[in-house]
């Protein structure tokens, strides 16, 4: 078996997910969400393409589970056959198997662990065989340090790869704001408007964002106008982005300011 991974990936957008729903609301629901995530935790460590097991040979049982969760093994039968009908897992030969694993976690990454860990174990394996060598004197103090250095190389490397894996992948949202401007007070209005959007139900698609970006470079050229005009919108929950509402704004060409708050929720 592969050497267990010490994280695993989990979308923050989880519960909002239908089957997540779906199970929360089931007898019991909250404990089978948990021993859902128990069954991700065991497939990271197991760091098997997903599958669940105590040894490759030996394949988990609802009562092992119950065991090692401190469930009933009634819940945990439970929280099985309500997984597997979401096809959330398999049973592959009497091994439980995460379905989709490779696509939720990052493939490259852990297989980089493993080639990292397959390294790692036959250098250790040709120490093992330097040490006889040494009682004899046929290896050197310096060839010895030498070995040490180069394992604490690699598990340095292995370290960095840890880290660089664990970052979050950049969603297509990040790369156009990134690209849109350097400012991170701007970059972290213009989340908070996506966020407000998804909060009143009117998600933005990321066209839809590119679109508002170039209405808002029509509005205004400055920054911190555009800034504003976001948070603007944001204050009072508009879908849409409006130029700052000043008493010019609200009553110019003659109209009420009703008027012309229809007008612009009738132009968005």
């Amino acid at each position: 078996m592969a050497e267990g991974v010490k994280w695993i990936r989990i979308n923050t957008d989880m519960f909002d997910n239908a089957k997540i729903k779906y199970l929360r609301r089931l007898p019991d629901g909250d404990k089978i969400i948990l021993i859902w995530v128990m069954l991700l935790t065991k497939a990271g460590k197991c760091n098997s393409n997903g599958y669940i097991f105590l040894t490759e040979n030996i394949p988990y049982t609802p009562e092992m589970l119950a065991a090692e969760f401190d469930f009933e093994v009634s819940t945990v039968n439970l929280a099985l056959g309500s997984l597997s009908r979401l096809n959330m897992i398999q049973q592959k030969e009497e091994t439980l198997l995460v379905t989709g694993w490779e696509e939720h976690q990052n493939a490259e990454g852990l297989e980089k662990i493993r080639e990292q860990t397959r390294k790692r174990v036959a250098k250790c394996r040709e120490k093992q065989k330097l040490i006889p060598s040494n009682v004899t004197g046929n290896v050197t103090v310096t060839e010895s340090n030498a070995i040490d250095k180069e394992e604490e190389r690699e598990r340095e490397e292995e370290r960095d790869i840890d880290k660089n894996i664990k970052k979050k992948k950049a969603t297509e949202f990040d790369i156009i704001i990134q690209n849109y401007t350097d400012n991170e007070e701007f970059q972290r209005v213009i989340y908070e408007f996506v966020k407000m959007r998804k909060a009143i139900k009117a998600p933005m698609t990321s066209n839809a964002l590119k679109l508002m970006l170039k209405k808002l470079d029509r509005l205004v050229a400055n920054e911190n106008e555009k800034i504003a005009i976001l948070e603007q919108s944001i204050m009072n929950s508009w879908k849409g982005i409006f130029p700052l509402k000043t008493s010019h704004n609200y009553n110019q060409g003659g109209g009420s300011s009703l008027d012309n708050l229809k007008s612009m929720w009738e132009e968005e």
